[in-house]
């Protein structure tokens, strides 16, 4: 009969992600199976990816790649089970993490709101770089959305999405929790797994705060002082290389009608309610968008 000579082994193993901000602990318990949880200690969700390179006396039955969102704080993951009349597990594994999802299943027809108030004539522009968003490495390969504003202009979220940083004309913090390296920018992230950053905005009034759920339509800041153009990045990491993927995103047009935008046309703003509600569950529905049911 298989006894295990310790009940409870606990083998603590750090992720090198900025600064040990994801431990995964690997717990046996008393019939020999492993329990894998994890601690995210940020204040913002983050992707965790699992990679086991050997097995012994147990099998991995979890979808692969292994790709979980650590909410902050504690997390389960799933459990190795000890094979029938074995020795106790034996594994060998990497471990990634990551901002965005980078396995995330993009809808690339999904219907983006204008980031403006209901009712704005706006006008699109050419965003010729992007320089100051990685760094000192521009990608090499991007995409982005851009619209003529005035200083002041109201911005909304395009989207549903969990605010993960807040910035303003000056970065604080450790580097390596950074989202990017622009200044005046709110970045959130999208139910799908990506990222949306909102550049040369400010929340002047200070009323969003980090982990935040913010709605399509919802105002989340304005064009900063000086600025007289918004900046809409949509991005996602990638699981197996370091470059960042970058979507083009089609915007409501109209009330019934989802096109790609260009420079030579103005559009007016609208934000159908059947759009707005499309992330949002009955009750946010009935608690912002006034429905009955």
């Amino acid at each position: 009969m298989y006894k295990l000579t310790t009940i409870f082994l606990s083998m603590f193993l750090i992720v090198e992600l900025n600064a040990q901000l994801v431990e995964i602990q690997a717990n046996y318990n008393s019939i020999g199976d492993v329990e894998f949880i994890a601690y995210n200690n940020s204040q913002t969700p983050v992707f965790l990816n699992i990679d086991f390179a050997d097995l012994e006396n147990t099998s991995f039955n979890e979808t692969l790649p292994y790709i979980k969102l650590l909410d902050p704080g504690f997390n389960n993951l799933f459990i190795l089970e000890r094979d029938l009349d074995a020795d106790v597990p034996r594994f060998n594994y990497e471990i990634k993490s990551f901002r965005s999802n980078p396995m995330a299943l993009v809808n690339l027809d999904f219907p983006y709101l204008f980031p403006f108030k209901t009712g704005t004539k706006v006008s699109v522009l050419d965003v010729g770089n992007i320089v100051g968003f990685w760094g000192m490495n521009e990608p090499k390969s991007w995409n982005a959305t851009g619209f003529k504003t005035n200083q002041g202009q109201v911005i909304c979220a395009s989207r549903r999405g969990t605010v993960v940083e807040i910035v303003g004309a000056n970065r604080t913090g450790e580097p390596e929790n950074w989202y990017h390296t622009w200044n005046n920018a709110i970045t959130i992230l999208q139910p799908d797994g990506t990222l949306i950053c909102y550049r040369n905005v400010v929340d002047k009034n200070k009323k969003l705060k980090i982990g935040q759920k913010v709605f399509p339509g919802e105002i989340i800041g304005e064009i900063a002082p000086y600025e007289t153009e918004l900046v809409m990045l949509i991005f996602q990491s990638s699981l197996n290389t370091k470059e960042l993927l970058f979507i083009i995103p089609q915007f409501v047009t109209e009330e019934n009608k989802l096109e790609m935008i260009i420079t030579s046309k103005d559009y007016l703003v609208v934000h159908p309610g059947n759009i707005r509600g499309m992330e949002m569950t009955n009750k946010e529905k009935r608690k912002i968008l006034n429905t009955k049911r």
